[in-house]
């Protein structure tokens, strides 16, 4: 009946697999799926909420602005706000990125088939996760403490004038 074409290879494959297949186990199966899915879709969802604060209170505050120095010290704290807000975003997905990984890895370890092999390899790509999770936050870090110095000096020479 099946000839050796790839297509009805993969027939047959398919036609003596459907029996085995339990769907019990293939929703078992993606649940971790599912649950990354959604973790990320609750990051998103918080994320645009805090983004359309920040940006409203940039609209309310930039209304109440009566000269251009005003205007203008309302931008300054909107970009500031924005900055700060997109580092602790990225530390958030990063956070999850990074834990998801984590997990993954895990997961891999428990389904190898020699997992006392595996635990070294697994342990150093972890290791290799939080440690570029690390090095971002403290970069986010010290770009945030180098700008609050650059608008602290330029308050600082506008303060001398």
């Amino acid at each position: 009946m099946f000839k050796n074409t790839p297509f009805e290879a993969i027939a047959k494959t398919m036609s003596e697999s459907a029996p085995k297949l339990n769907p019990a186990a293939m929703q078992e199966a993606l649940k971790p799926v599912q649950d990354n899915l959604k973790a990320w879709a609750d990051l998103a969802q918080a994320q645009a909420k805090e983004a359309q604060a920040v940006l409203a209170e940039s609209v309310e505050s930039i209304k109440g602005a009566k000269d251009p120095q005003a205007a203008f010290e309302v931008f300054k704290a909107s970009a500031e706000a924005s900055m700060a807000l997109f580092a602790k975003n990225l530390k958030a997905a990063t956070s999850l990125s990074v834990d998801q990984f984590h997990s993954s890895v895990d997961a891999v370890e428990k389904a190898h088939p020699a997992p006392e092999a595996f635990a070294a390899v697994a342990k150093n790509l972890k290791a290799a996760a939080s440690t570029a999770e690390t090095t971002l936050g403290s970069a986010l870090d010290k770009g945030a403490s180098v700008a609050a110095s650059v608008a602290s000096a330029t308050k600082t020479k506008k303060s001398a004038k």
